[in-house]
C-alpha cells in the first residue's frame, strides 16, 4: 500500500483517497515574471512522478497547478521592462511551458491563473469577512485575523504565542496584529485593479491557492504540494482561509519537496549560484536533468553539481547500452515481476524513485547476462525495462539515437554522424588489411572528438561520450 510523508501528521501516512479509485490534487505553482529555475524543475518534476505513479496504479488524477500572474514582482519587473503586465506574463507562461515540456514534465489538467479566478477569490474573501475571520483596514486593505483561527500552526508546528513575541508591524500597515496577513489589498495609482466589494484592488498572495483549489477540486481534496519554503507561512495561511471559510477540512496530505543546494549551499540569486533550466540544457540534455533530479529523494535537498550531472549521464549512458540492439518483447512476463514488485515497492515507500531507480539497473545487468544464452528473456526483461522506466519518464528514446546523440550545445562542433560512419568503414577496412596502427589512429582520433567504439560479434557500433 502506498505510504505519504504527510507533513501534516510528520509520519507516513497510508494513502487512503476521499473518493475510492480518484485522487485530487493541487500544486503551487510559479509566480511568471522570470525564468524557470532548477527549483521550479524540481517542484514541477516531483509532482509529475506523484501524478505519474498515481495513474499507473490505475487512479483517476485530476491534477491543478495554479500560475500567479499577478502580483507586487511582477507589476514592477513589467514597469522595469516598460511592458505590459499581460505581455510579460504571458511571455513566461510560454517559457515555463517549454522548460517543462524538454524535461518530460506532463502537462497538469488545469493551469488556473489567479487573474482569470478573481470570482472565486472574491468570494473566498467575502466568505471570510461574513463569518467573522477578516477585516477591512484604515488603508482599504482587506486582513484576515490569525487570532480567530485556533489551530494556527499545526502544519508548521509554530506555537501562535511564539510568533507573536517576534513579529512586528510594518510601516504603513493597517492590520491590528502583526500575524494577520492580507487577502485584498487596495489599488494604487498606476496599478492594476479589480472591482469587489472592498474597492479596486487585486489579491494578496495566499488567498489566490485558497480560491483556485477548492473552486476546482472541491472544499476537501486528497493531495496538496509545493517546495518546503512555501510550508510557512503560506500553506499554513491557506489552511487558515480554506478551513474559516468552508466549515470543512482542507488537505489529507501535504507534501514538501526539499531544498535545492549549489555545492552544499542554499541556491540563491545573491550568492551568484543560481542557475535557470536554460542554462543547465545548454550543457546537458533534458533527460540527464530529470535522472539528476530523480536521483535523489524528493524530500531530500538536492545538490546542484557539475560531478551528479556527470554521474547522471553515465549511468543513463549504461541504461540505453543494456537496450542498445534489442527488440523488446510485445510485454513483460513472469521474468519481470520481481523487478515489477521492488519497483512498486519503493514508490509505495513515499515516492522513493532513489530505490525505483537502482532497481532499473539491476533490470539492465540482467539484460546484459541474458543477451547470449537467453535472447527471449533479455527481450522480455527489455520490455519491463521499458515499462517501468515509463513511470519515471526516462529511457523512453530510441536507444541508438540516444547513445549516438549530443550531450547539449555543441555550437556545431560535434563531428557529423555521416562523417563518423565514414571513418568507421575506413577503419574496418585497416582492420581487414590488418593495418593495426591506422585502425588504432582512426579510433583515437574519434575518441578525441567524443565518440566511443563498441565492436562486437556483429560489428562496430558507436556512441557520444
Amino acid at each position: 500500500m502506498l505510504k505519504i510523508y504527510n507533513t501534516l501528521t510528520n509520519q507516513k501516512d497510508k494513502f487512503v483517497p476521499i473518493e475510492a479509485g480518484k485522487v485530487r490534487m493541487y500544486v503551487c505553482g510559479m509566480t511568471v515574471y522570470d525564468y524557470c529555475h532548477l527549483g521550479h524543475a524540481r517542484v514541477m518534476l516531483v509532482f509529475d512522478i506523484v501524478a505519474r505513479y498515481l495513474r499507473e496504479q490505475g487512479y483517476d488524477v485530476t491534477y491543478i497547478r495554479n500560475i500567479t500572474d499577478i502580483d507586487d514582482k511582477i507589476i514592477q519587473r513589467a514597469g522595469e521592462n516598460g511592458e505590459d503586465i499581460n505581455t510579460l506574463t504571458n511571455r513566461f507562461i510560454r517559457i515555463m511551458h517549454e522548460d517543462a515540456d524538454a524535461l518530460g514534465i506532463q502537462r497538469p489538467d488545469l493551469e488556473p491563473r489567479a487573474t482569470e479566478s478573481m470570482d472565486a477569490i472574491i468570494g473566498m474573501i467575502g466568505a471570510l469577512v461574513d463569518r467573522g475571520y477578516a477585516y477591512r483596514g484604515e488603508n482599504g486593505d482587506v486582513y484576515y485575523d490569525v487570532s480567530r483561527f485556533e489551530r494556527y500552526g499545526r502544519l508548521s508546528g509554530k506555537l501562535l504565542e511564539d510568533l507573536q513575541a517576534g513579529a512586528r508591524i510594518e510601516v504603513n500597515e493597517a492590520k491590528d496584529d502583526p500575524l494577520d496577513f492580507v487577502l485584498w489589498k487596495a489599488a494604487k495609482a498606476g496599478e492594476p485593479g479589480w472591482p469587489s466589494p472592498w474597492g479596486e484592488g487585486r489579491p494578496g498572495w495566499h488567498i489566490e491557492c485558497s480560491a483556485m483549489s477548492t473552486d476546482h477540486l472541491g472544499d476537501h481534496f486528497d493531495i496538496h504540494g509545493g517546495g518546503m519554503d512555501l510550508k510557512f507561512p503560506h500553506h499554513e495561511n491557506e489552511i487558515a482561509q480554506s478551513e474559516a471559510a468552508t466549515g470543512h477540512d482542507f488537505v489529507n496530505y501535504w507534501m514538501h519537496n526539499g531544498f535545492v543546494r549549489v555545492d552544499e549551499e542554499k541556491m540563491s540569486k545573491s550568492l551568484g549560484n543560481f542557475f535557470t533550466v536554460r542554462e543547465i540544457l545548454k550543457n546537458y540534455r533534458a533527460e540527464e536533468v530529470r535522472y539528476f533530479i530523480l536521483a535523489s529523494h524528493y524530500r531530500s535537498p538536492l545538490n546542484y553539481t557539475q560531478e551528479n550531472l556527470e554521474l547522471g549521464k553515465a549511468a543513463l549512458t549504461r541504461l540505453y547500452t543494456a537496450l542498445r540492439g534489442l527488440t523488446p518483447a510485445a510485454q513483460a512476463d513472469a521474468s519481470c515481476d520481481h523487478y515489477a514488485d521492488a519497483f512498486h515497492a519503493a514508490m509505495d515507500d513515499d515516492f522513493n524513485t532513489p530505490e525505483a531507480v537502482a532497481v532499473l539497473f539491476e533490470l539492465a545487468r540482467d539484460i546484459n547476462k541474458s543477451r547470449g544464452d537467453a535472447p527471449d528473456r533479455a527481450a522480455a526483461l527489455a520490455a519491463c525495462l521499458l515499462r517501468l522506466g515509463g513511470v519515471l519518464g526516462l529511457v523512453q528514446a530510441d536507444p541508438e539515437l540516444y547513445l549516438q546523440g549530443t550531450s547539449g550545445d555543441t555550437s556545431g562542433e560535434a563531428l557529423p554522424d555521416k562523417e563518423i560512419d565514414r571513418l568507421i568503414d575506413t577503419r574496418l577496412r585497416a582492420r581487414e588489411n590488418r593495418d593495426w596502427a591506422e585502425a588504432d589512429r582512426i579510433r583515437d582520433e574519434l575518441e578525441s572528438q567524443g565518440v566511443v567504439l563498441e565492436d562486437g560479434p556483429t560489428g562496430t557500433s558507436w556512441r557520444r561520450s
